[in-house]
């Protein structure tokens, strides 16, 4: 498969800004595109990938680890996956950055190495992250950051001297809470994130980011049809009404329960969930995984890494997330065979775009792309809590 130059269109600041004053004399928001590129020769791989970041990095890199000096494991992971890129400059050079929000340090140099120029200066101290899909070790500088458009003077970024399971990216603009860079950067307790600078240098008033995600359509293989909001939501990139929902844990969590496939209750247990824009696939709990593939006579397949069906499923896939139902059609659970290549998928079955989450502790449940992409999510550091809304 081509390898696709990875590339973000901007949508002009001045645009943005103009079209998203508020009434109430704010600062305006300011928005920025993504791209969205696949990397995959093999779904397998979008699966391992998933996996150690959900068993590594959710499981055993939480605060209570770092805090204790524990440190993180990362097996070998081919870095084939769906990323949404988000061009971003650094000092005078330009890197395309993973946008993550189950992290939230921001860094560089996997592919690109980062030369200080005159607005950047090293603050001696190291830096260190694993992801358990990938891990990076470095220095911090402080640096001018700039996405879209939208720029700080003195960020703090991670500058690698060694990185794994980057292949084809630079790194990761981390939008996480705070929480998640404690220990992150030796003699420092947290360092901010990018979203924290944009509020404390007046470029934003509210530390609230919308996420806008568009899914690959026919067969083509990169879009830059995805949107990061600073300072507030798009209106326009969503229906109804956004529902929000108290953060919980350590990361953007939500709990999350009542899945149901079709008329089958496959648990209406509570599960510990996580918005996560970095994970391509959607997990969820290893029981109400068991119930849904004898539910819809559908097994995992080995070849792909997938669930996939002896016949084409009908029934909507259900869950909620405080008190509110979120459906995904079979329309949009089934992966289009229009994007199989971009799956490294040769077969002519039909395949799912969830999950077991293979019976690990808590978080068990990861709403990913496979599910961000049908809902607009907001990430609202300002009151603590978590927004969902039907995608435009």
């Amino acid at each position: 498969m081509v390898r696709i130059a990875i590339t973000v269109s901007f949508l002009a600041a001045v645009l943005g800004m103009a079209s998203a004053i508020s009434v109430d004399g704010r600062a305006p928001t300011v928005k920025a595109s993504l791209k969205k590129v696949s990397t995959v020769t093999d779904s397998k791989n979008i699966v391992a990938h998933d996996a150690a970041r959900l068993n590594g990095y959710f499981k055993k890199n939480t605060l209570e680890a770092r805090k204790s000096g524990a440190t993180t494991g990362s097996g070998a992971v081919t870095n084939e996956i769906f990323s949404y890129i988000a061009e971003t400059k650094v000092g005078s050079q330009t890197f395309d950055l993973i946008v993550d929000t189950g992290s939230s340090n921001t860094w560089v140099g996997a592919t690109t190495k980062f030369k200080a120029g005159s607005s950047g200066s090293s603050t001696g101290k190291s830096v260190s992250v694993s992801y358990g899909s990938g891990s990076f070790s470095g220095t911090e500088y402080t640096d001018s950051v700039s996405i879209g458009g939208t720029a700080v003077t003195k960020q703090s970024i991670g500058v690698a001297s060694k990185a794994s399971g980057f292949t084809g990216t630079d790194g990761i603009v981390g939008f996480g809470p705070e929480d998640l860079t404690e220990g992150t950067v030796s003699g420092s307790s947290e360092v901010p994130t990018f979203m924290q600078t944009l509020v404390s240098e007046g470029v934003i008033t509210d530390n609230i980011l919308g996420v806008k995600f568009a899914a690959l359509t026919g067969s083509e293989s990169s879009s830059s049809d995805g949107e990061l909001t600073f300072g507030g939501v798009d209106s326009d990139a969503y229906t109804g009404d956004i529902t929000y929902t108290d953060r919980t844990g350590d990361y953007w969590g939500v709990n999350v329960k009542d899945f149901k496939f079709g008329s089958t209750t496959l648990s209406s247990s509570t599960a510990s969930g996580i918005v996560d824009t970095g994970t391509t696939l959607l997990y969820i709990p290893t029981a109400a995984y068991d119930k849904f593939l004898s539910a819809s006579s559908g097994k995992l397949d080995n070849d792909s890494g997938l669930v996939k069906f002896t016949k084409k499923p009908t029934s909507d896939f259900t869950f909620s997330v405080g008190g509110t139902t979120y459906t995904l059609t079979p329309s949009q659970y089934l992966i289009s065979k229009d994007q199989y290549e971009n799956w490294g998928i040769s077969s002519d079955s039909d395949y799912y775009t969830f999950i077991g989450d293979g019976g690990s502790d808590s978080p068990n449940t990861i709403l990913g792309m496979s599910f961000l992409e049908f809902y607009y999510s907001v990430f609202d550091t300002k009151n603590d809590r978590v927004g969902l809304a039907t995608a435009a």
